[in-house]
């Protein structure tokens, strides 16, 4: 196992598995124009509901032009299946709004808990005050994984003004924080895979940085040995 930082090898102190409980945000674009009916949103949602571990929680939100919490923290299946009805298609997604709140509201206050958000959406955001780099870099700097049940993209590719494809914000929210990006139609699979990876594949990772300038952003780099796949997160913001 290697790690670098800025291009700079780094000596790492300890590495262990972590099967500790995750908070999990299932954050759900219920904006009018997303390509997917309600009921396919309820459904990729309810997956996580029979799939999370002993000692997880979930906390539902779903967003459009304002996020708002649907089911509160808890793995009580029968609540969570009766909360998803009032699941609801309107107004403009602001996703990076959405994410914001999420992290400063209902993560930060959890910090040294393993947290992670699940975005079930195509990556549309219309109307939001947060930048999607002010977005991304507050979940780098709170450690906050993010994976993706991603829709179809309700643009087919257009090119947009001051921020990415949706397809893009997507791929950097996963890449960028060491998630993963499924598509809708296997939600089943996602909640699967995720669920799994979150208490048998987890790992913590500690380094003392060397021979880097305090206070600038960071490019980090974790390398496994040959034949096996590592992912995390690919900046550190500034301090």
């Amino acid at each position: 196992m290697s790690l670098y930082d800025n291009g700079v090898e780094q000596t790492i102190k300890s590495f262990s598995p972590d099967p500790s409980p995750a908070r999990m945000v299932l954050l759900v674009d219920n904006s009018l124009t997303i390509r997917a009916d309600v009921e396919k949103l309820e459904e990729a949602t309810r997956e996580f509901v029979y799939e999370i571990y002993e000692g997880d929680k979930l906390l539902i939100v779903g967003y459009d032009d304002q996020a708002e919490i649907v089911a509160d923290w808890t793995d009580d299946a029968a609540g969570i299946e009766k909360a998803l009805k009032s699941f609801r298609k309107k107004g403009d997604p602001h996703l990076f709004d959405a994410l914001n709140a999420v992290a400063e509201e209902a993560l930060r206050p959890l910090t040294g808990q393993k947290r992670v958000v699940v975005v079930i959406s195509d990556g549309l955001d219309r109307g939001s005050k947060t930048k999607f780099s002010e977005a991304l870099s507050k979940l780098q700097e709170m450690d906050i994984t993010v994976y993706a049940v991603q829709a179809p993209d309700r643009t087919r590719g257009a090119m947009r003004r001051d921020t990415p494809k949706p397809v893009q914000v997507i791929d950097q929210l996963a890449t960028g924080t060491g998630g993963l990006v499924f598509p809708i139609d296997n939600a089943r699979v996602a909640a699967n895979s995720i669920c799994d990876e979150l208490r048998k594949n987890r790992y913590l990772l500690a380094y003392s940085a060397s021979g880097i300038p305090f206070g600038d952003s960071r490019r980090l780099l974790v390398l496994g040995e040959t034949g096996i796949i590592v992912r995390s997160k690919s900046a550190q913001p500034p301090n």
